[in-house]
């Protein structure tokens, strides 16, 4: 990315912005004609969150949406990243099923509201929840059925929406879709073959299964808008990977193989069939005959199926050959560096720790093996114990501060240093919201939420990042203001 004199610099179309997905922040699940999803059941099932909290209310955004809307207008940001429910959109799922009126109507009114407000829509189409209908029909992910109901499902919004939305992500990290409903089960709909979690599921089959069906999903629907909606709509479309850095935890050449294990299965699983057209090598070996294999008509349409590459992540992890977890690339993950201090501050959640470092090091790894702008979708930090305090202290958030300086000075360095092509960054989220298996315990807003009253406070990472947001464009002015905050 280099202006004209040769330089670099963020290209002039750079949205920031802030992220949510829908049944995080909505609530309202049976108002407006809203069918169920995989979530609603599964969070009101006793042991399935942490605190026993359940997406019926969240932050209360369906009936809230307006004055969300005027917080970001507020805030001053450019750009949203929301989901859209499928199952408020086609309760029941399927590509037989009715359409919800209500469901077309409400989107299509809060699109309408953030354009009017200059902020441009950002639209995840599948963010975790899958229409219950289609999990009692055929289990879902598990069957190839599933493709044509989520093309028909991605069509119904292309052709309501499509005409204002230019930016589409078709999934929301799939490798949680697949390991963390289908393999660990602590997401719906909770396969696992751990019978003390669950009685159903097999994981040592299931999530490669599942994987294989949402990278078709996408690839469709994809397929799909290029031919009959973008020539006219003139958006893009591509996907949203999860993924983290690692680092060998020493130079050993087991562990220094560890880290790029964990990266295919991590990243690579579902990266390189569509950017590159072929699973890792170290997943084929890993796997076996478990792996599903593409057709060749399959892999024409999945690879080259993102028009970007949508990148969420939140850390960093030294790896260590060893240990039978398939899902980390049969590698152990650790904070502590071999002299015993840690890679950063420790976050709420224990697979979270401050490492700008690992920032800059995934956006470059990833700009030159995929070869396509970044979209940065998703980063953010929940800081330890917030929960438990006042909503004046928690607005004190002085962690996550620390946490967004220092990926927005690596977000700057990898853009004009490194010369990687980044067009957006995110923050995860807007709002403390439903944490999924976590229910309410862990914040991961720059507002603080006070879910007795829902009155919604600004934090202090909110005003970082909103000046950030003004002073991104000039280097000098984002140095200064990143090297006097805080």
């Amino acid at each position: 990315m280099a202006s004209e004199s040769g330089a670099p610099k963020f290209n002039k179309d750079f949205l920031w912005g802030f992220a949510t997905a829908a049944f995080q922040i909505e609530g309202s699940t049976d108002v407006d004609g809203r069918g169920k999803s995989i979530w609603d059941d599964f969070s009101r099932t006793p042991g399935k969150t942490f605190d026993g909290g359940n997406g019926d209310v969240a932050t209360d955004s369906y009936a809230r949406w307006e004055e969300d809307i005027a917080l970001l207008k507020q805030y001053g940001v450019k750009a949203y990243r929301f989901s859209i429910a499928w199952a408020r959109i086609i309760p029941l799922g399927g590509r037989n099923d009715p359409v919800n009126p209500k469901g077309i109507e409400f989107y299509s009114k809060f699109i309408d509201r953030l354009l009017a407000n200059g902020i441009t829509p950002f639209v995840t189409l599948y963010h975790w929840d899958l229409p219950q209908g289609l999990h009692d029909r055929y289990q879902g992910w598990l069957n190839k059925e599933i493709i044509l109901d989520y093309v028909n499902y991605c069509r119904v919004c292309f052709e309501a929406f499509g005409d204002r939305v230019k930016h589409w992500l078709t999934m929301n990290e799939p490798w949680c879709v697949a390991v963390l409903g289908y393999g660990r089960g602590v997401f719906a709909p909770g396969h696992t073959s751990d019978r003390l979690r669950s009685p159903i599921g097999n994981s040592a089959t299931e999530p490669w299964i599942v994987g294989h069906n949402v990278i078709l999903s996408h690839a469709y629907a994809t397929k799909l808008y290029r031919e009959e909606f973008k020539p006219s709509q003139q958006g893009q479309i591509g996907i949203t990977l999860n993924g983290d850095w690692t680092m060998p935890y020493d130079d050993s050449p087991e562990n220094v193989a560890s880290a790029q294990h964990s990266l295919d299965v991590a990243i690579g699983w579902f990266a390189d069939p569509i950017y590159l057209g072929s699973y890792p090598d170290y997943m084929k070996e890993m796997l076996g005959d478990r792996l599903p294999e593409f057709t060749d008509e399959e892999l024409a349409i999945v690879k080259g199926s993102s028009d970007f590459y949508g990148m969420n992540t939140y850390t960093t992890n030294l790896t260590k050959a060893g240990g039978d977890d398939e899902f980390q690339g049969l590698a152990e993950y650790t904070f502590t560096r071999p002299d015993g201090t840690q890679l950063g501050t420790q976050a709420h959640c224990a697979w979270l720790q401050t490492y700008p470092d690992g920032f800059r090091a995934l956006l470059n790894y990833l700009y030159k093996r995929y070869k396509l702008p970044i979209y940065v979708t998703e980063n953010g930090f929940a800081v330890k114990g917030e929960n438990s305090l006042t909503i004046d202290q928690a607005c004190q958030d002085w962690d996550r501060v620390e946490y967004f300086k220092g990926a927005c000075e690596a977000l700057h360095a990898a853009v004009f240093e490194d010369g990687v092509d980044i067009r957006s960054y995110f923050p995860w989220s807007f709002l403390d919201n439903f944490e999924w298996a976590d229910g309410y315990e862990t914040r991961f807003g720059v507002t603080y939420v006070d879910y007795k009253t829902q009155r919604r406070y600004p934090k202090a990472s909110a005003k970082f990042l909103v000046n950030v947001s003004l002073n991104y464009r000039d280097p000098l002015s984002f140095v200064s203001y990143i090297s006097h905050s805080g």
